[in-house]
This record gives C-alpha cells, structure tokens and sequence, in this order.
C-alpha cells in the first residue's frame, strides 16, 4: 500500500494549492485537535550523541539476566495517588516499591507515561521526550529510575511506533499543507482510497485532498515508517530514554507499522525488519529488554524482537485451569513449540485479550491459583496485570477497556480503595471491599500469598525461571514437567481437575529423592530404580519438587 502511497502523495500536492487547511474533529473519547501555531517540530529534540556507546550507556543496575524474572504492567494513572488529585501519578508509584519489591517482581511495564492528548491511556503521544504533566515530572521519572533501580527491578515503558497524537507538532507541520518539509512524515492522500476496512474501521481521515491515515483513532494519524527520516527520528527518541537509564520497551502495535494495500496491512515484511533494526540498536545497551505486542504473529515477532506477548497461549492457560482437558494438552505443548523468550500472562489492559482474571473464573479462587501456577512455573517471562496478584475485578459500572483499567485496591474504601486522599478519577473494581491488599497481606492462605510463593519460586530457583522444559506428560487433567538448568533440577505437578489423584513422574534418575518445595510442609518423594517417581495430589493444586 505504502508504494501506492507515493502516487496518492502526489496528486495530494496537485491540490494543495486549492486545498484548505485540514480539520480533526474529536473522536474515540479524545478531545478536538485543536493546531496550535507552528513551530520547528526539532525545536529541544537534537539528534542524541552515539558517537561512542560507552558514554551514552550508563550501563545498568540490575542483576544479569534479570529480565527473566516476574514482571508487572502498571497503568500509573490508575496505580496510586500521591497528591490527592485523583490520578495516580509517578511519586505514588514510587511509593509502592517496597510492595513490589515484596511480591518478588522484577521489572515493571509502565503503560504510556509521555505526554499524550487523550490525557488517560496515553497511546495518543504529543510528546516522545516529555512526561505527562499529571504524573509528574521528568525529575520524578529519573527518581523512579533511581529507586526501583535500588530495588533490583527494572523499568520497561511503552513506546509507541505505530502512530503519533494528531497534536503532536510533527503532525500539526505535516498537515499544513503538500509542500511542507513534513509533509511524508506521515501518510497522506488526495483522494479517498476505497475497500480498506482494519478493525471494522475506514483508515482514511480528513476531507477532499487531505485524507490522512489513521486506523485506531482519527486522532492518532500513523507515520511513514518507509521514510528514514522517521525511522532516524524514533531512534533517537529510543536512544533520548535509554541513556536515561530506561531498562527497555514495550512496543505497541506492531502488527501495524507498515501496509502494502487494502488487503495487505498487517504483519507485512517491513514490520519485522523495522523491528529487527530496534533491537540492533538495543543491543548496543547493556541488559535491555523489549518485548512486542503483535497478537495476531507472538513468533514471529518474538524472533524480530527477542520477545512479544504469547495472545495464543492466554485463552488455554484460562481454559485449563477451569478443568479441559483438551486446553491442559494444549497448555502443556505450548512452551515446547513455542520460541525462546516469549512473554505470558492471563490478561493485560485491552479488553481483546479478555477480562480481568478474576472476571473470567467467576470468583473461583481454585482455578485462579491454578492459571497462575501454570504461567509463572512454565518457560516465558510472565507479565502479571496490576491487581491480579490480589483477585481485583473490573468496574462495575463501566464497559470495554476503561473497565479493566480501574483504580487499584489497596484498601477495601469503597470510596476511594486506599488509591488516593481525594476522588478516583474513574469507578472502583467491583469487588474492592473483598479484594485488596489490606485485606490480604496478613494472610497465609489469601491469593496474594500464593502469588508471593509461586514468585519466591522463580527467584530462588534458576531452573524455574531460565532453565529447559522437559519430560512433558499430561494424564487427563493432570500435568506434569521438570526444569532443568546446570545441576538443578526441579518438578512441577499439576492437577487441573477436582478429584484428588496419584501422578507418577518419569525420566528421573534411578532412585532420585524429590525434596517437597511447595507446599514447603508436604511430604517428600522418591524414584524407583526405574526412575519413576508417584505423587498424590489433591484436586485442584500443584506440587514443586528439588530432585536431589
């Protein structure tokens, strides 16, 4: 499509001359653009210095390989309030290290944190070296830095490639006219091209001889990632955060960076290219991490990126979890057909990837044990949902995404959950009274402990976290795998159903004794000569055992 694009460009210059100013009317939620004056769009944004990697890295802080720990997605205006305005901000986040810290995460994905138009979810970027004015300060940022840093835990932010805010002065230059030097910086046409249909949505914007394009949002037009003045921009951005200290990204959408016509848009060659040159650039940080978002293709962009989200693995891990049989077989076979270094979870922030868990297992606190096990014990870096660790549910009162980005629960307030000293800027989790950390940090046998321990797992055995996916067996709606990495060697068991039952684990070595990791009380196991080794397991709960 975008070849074509240059003819459509074209006859977009013919007309200019005749054409007026072009108008973004407000949509999606968002506020009306309205074009402030023109400006040099470089103005403040030089070119960041790379002439030697050694003074533009800082380095890094944290433990070697600790990427392959627990992370948590964080929407900071709806994490905790630190100035009783009602919307979480960066000082507040800072405040809850110590909770994270205790949970056993180690690196934190912070959803949008530039300066934004939408003003709430943050993928609409007017800004890519500035913070949300609501959050804080830059100052603030370099603070969490310093401070999760300290913790070990490292700091991933999305960064948002695909498309920019109609604000966004680069945009407000390009559509001033044909002949503007920003002009294809984005993707512009003279006349409306028909049969485009992505997400249900016309991509084209605008009006007679301006139509620009835009499948997410009218008000969030997609760069020309064919120009390499672009591609030159947005590293330099990447490269403005990672000598800042930035631990990685988080790359949004990248199913979508390129089209070649009306039924070639997505996933398209040049995607995984781009991509590919992102982590070139990376590479030349110590310990960065990125991880893309590209649910339609997690393979293929796990190879471009080093990781991306595993969309298809999501649906199983739920499903088996309430019992299937069929989805235990499919969880099981996942890690081994799957890439190196893919990223799981039970849900995040979009509501195409399905509701919160607790939503989805209707309070059943047994299958939501078990999805958790499965996904934190299994390969893959796991990305826990803020508020999952606690059993949070979406709003109440509220519907699609905004319904799964509520406020956390911190305190059963059903006024304000313990999230801020004024209002929420949004409906609380409908079930904030019951679940929350107030209510469950004292607690032994509550969902946040469980998470602690399965977490505690992945730190105190490298095996868990790193290490091979071996001796896969599932019987009916039991599962059974070993981890294996150097002289360490560990086992999991799993029982999916609600009948207690006997599993026996093979390919051990003869007469191997099984040391009982969790639960930390339970009885001990032991090989036969044959290297078989049988386990009761109550229905519904899981076994971690050290071979010795």
């Amino acid at each position: 499509m975008r070849n074509s694009l240059v003819l459509l460009r074209r006859a977009a210059a013919a007309l200019a001359a005749t054409t007026a100013l072009m108008a973004c009317g407000g949509g999606g939620g968002g506020e009306a653009a309205v074009a402030p004056p023109p400006i040099d769009p470089g103005a403040g944004l030089p070119p960041v210095d790379v002439s030697s990697v050694a003074t533009a890295d800082p380095g890094s802080a944290l433990p070697p390989r600790w990427h392959q720990g627990a992370f948590m997605e964080i929407f900071v205006r709806s994490y905790r309030d630190s100035n009783g305005d009602g919307i979480g901000d960066l000082r507040g986040l800072i405040g809850q290290l110590d909770y994270l810290r205790d949970l056993g995460v180690s690196g934190l994905w912070l959803m949008p944190v530039m300066q934004s138009q939408d003003r709430d979810h943050g993928y609409a970027v007017s800004d890519y070296r500035a913070i949300e004015a609501q959050y804080g300060s830059l100052a603030d940022f370099d603070e969490l830095l310093q401070q999760a840093h300290a913790r070990g835990i490292g700091i991933v932010i999305d960064y948002v490639f695909n498309h920019s805010a109609a604000q966004n002065p680069l945009f407000v230059q390009s559509r001033s006219g044909a002949s503007n030097a920003y002009r294809d910086w984005y993707l512009w046409a003279g006349f409306k091209p028909g049969g485009w249909s992505i997400y249900g949505n016309d991509p084209w914007r605008g009006n007679t001889g301006n139509f620009y394009f835009a499948p997410f949002w009218d008000q969030m037009p997609d760069w020309n990632l064919r120009d390499a003045r672009v591609v030159a921009y947005h590293h330099d951005n990447l490269r403005y955060w990672l000598n800042r200290g930035v631990d990685g990204f988080r790359f949004d959408a990248v199913g979508n960076l390129v089209e070649n016509g009306a039924n070639a848009w997505e996933n398209q060659p040049e995607n995984y290219a781009l991509l590919r040159n992102v982590r070139t650039l990376m590479n030349g940080y110590a310990q960065r991490f990125l991880v893309c978002e590209g649910p339609s293709d997690p393979f293929g962009y796990t190879a471009a990126c080093g990781s991306a989200f595993a969309f298809n693995q999501t649906a199983n891990l739920i499903a088996a979890a309430k019992g299937d049989a069929a989805a235990v077989a499919r969880v099981a076979a996942f890690p081994q057909n799957a890439p190196a270094g893919m990223s799981t979870m039970l849900s995040n922030h979009d509501s195409f990837a399905g509701q919160r868990a607790y939503d989805q297992f209707g309070g059943n606190l047994a299958q939501y044990r078990l999805a958790a096990a499965t996904y934190l014990l299994q390969p893959g870096t796991p990305f826990i949902y803020y508020g999952e660790e606690v059993g949070m549910a979406g709003g109440g009162s509220l519907s699609g995404d905004p319904k799964l980005r509520t406020p956390m629960s911190w305190t059963g307030s059903t006024a304000t959950a313990g999230f801020t000293s004024g209002t929420p800027y949004r409906s609380l989790s409908a079930n904030v009274s019951g679940f929350n950390v107030a209510a469950q940090q004292a607690d032994p046998n509550s969902l946040l402990a469980f998470y602690k321990a399965m977490l505690a797992l992945r730190k105190a055995h490298p095996a868990i976290a790193a290490g091979s996916y071996d001796n896969v067996a599932v019987n009916g709606s039991a599962l059974s795998f070993q981890r294996k990495l150097g002289s360490e060697h560990m086992v999991v068991v799993l029982n999916y159903g609600t009948g207690a039952g006997t599993v026996t684990v093979t390919g051990l070595a003869a007469n191997a004794a099984l040391r009982s990791v969790y639960p930390p009380t339970a009885a001990d196991a032991g090989a036969d000569a044959g290297g078989r080794a049988s386990t009761p397991l109550d229905g519904q709960s899981v076994r971690v055992f050290s071979v010795q």
